[in-house]
């Protein structure tokens, strides 16, 4: 169902609370790249390694990196409102959070959905479940969200997007998208097996909260139109916000907020 929704009361609630969310800039080690990556663990101030906690995982865009949403006030603060764990990942300039076929220092599928969570679930006082993890991103984080949380719904039990890349096939040209897949006239399976928008047959009826948001000026709305039609043929629940905006941080800040306050009800959901 798409959904209109005013914020004011929720930004209210939000901003009354201090921001006092730890904020730990870790390094992680992926084994299946060989190398180390620095990720953001933010964490309520009540935390306690006595108490187990949920986790979201919140995936940057292209050209940048794992610290991005750590500067989101709105991030930093749900963290302390919601009682939960949030993870910062890293997935360089360009991965779309693949494992490529084509350059083998690119496989950030299992850097993600495998090695950083166990990483976590290592060190911090996690709930270890599908049903207290969370996956969420902007543009090609947007996609990787997607991406992963329906190749691994074991590790993941809900999803959103925000001005998510959820087609790449309408832009090959892109993004370096080609540098990690081969180039789509060259190997367009590649391309159909590894878009969102074609991996929605895997989903299993109620396996995966979803929800989507995306602007009526962005690029991506088009893309995620579709996404959404496509859904609702196949009647995969989810919820779909659109609302006037474009790619920017602005649109993000706000959309966010959607995304964690959906996440805490996935997460209390009895």
């Amino acid at each position: 169902m798409q959904k209109k929704w005013s914020l004011s009361f929720f930004l209210v609630l939000l901003f009354t609370y201090a921001q006092a969310s730890k904020v730990d800039t870790v390094e992680t080690v992926s084994q299946s790249m060989n190398k180390k990556i620095k990720a953001v663990i933010i964490t309520p101030d009540h935390y306690v390694k006595s108490k187990t906690y949920p986790v979201v995982y919140l995936l940057h865009g292209y050209s940048d990196n794992y610290a991005r949403w750590s500067r989101s006030e709105a991030v930093l603060q749900a963290s302390d409102l919601y009682s939960m764990i949030i993870v910062c990942a890293d997935g360089g300039f360009s991965s779309w959070y693949w494992d490529s076929p084509v350059d083998p220092l690119y496989k950030y599928e299992t850097y993600v959905s495998k090695e950083l969570v166990s990483w976590v679930d290592e060190n911090y006082a996690t709930i270890r479940s599908a049903k207290a993890r969370a996956i969420a991103g902007l543009s090609m984080g947007g996609h990787g969200a997607l991406y992963l949380a329906i190749k691994h719904p074991d590790v993941f039990g809900a999803c959103g997007s925000m001005s998510g890349g959820v087609d790449i096939r309408p832009f090959p040209n892109n993004w370096d998208m080609a540098k990690r897949l081969g180039r789509y006239a060259e190997f367009p399976e590649r391309w159909e097996k590894n878009t969102a928008i074609n991996m929605l047959y895997l989903i299993q009826p109620k396996t995966l909260d979803i929800i989507i948001d995306c602007g009526t000026e962005d690029f991506f709305y088009n893309v995620n139109e579709e996404l959404h039609r496509q859904m609702l043929l196949r009647n995969i629940q989810h919820d779909y916000i659109t609302r006037p905006g474009g790619h920017t941080w602005p649109y993000w800040q706000n959309a966010v907020s959607y995304q964690l306050m959906f996440f805490n009800k996935f997460f209390n959901k009895k």
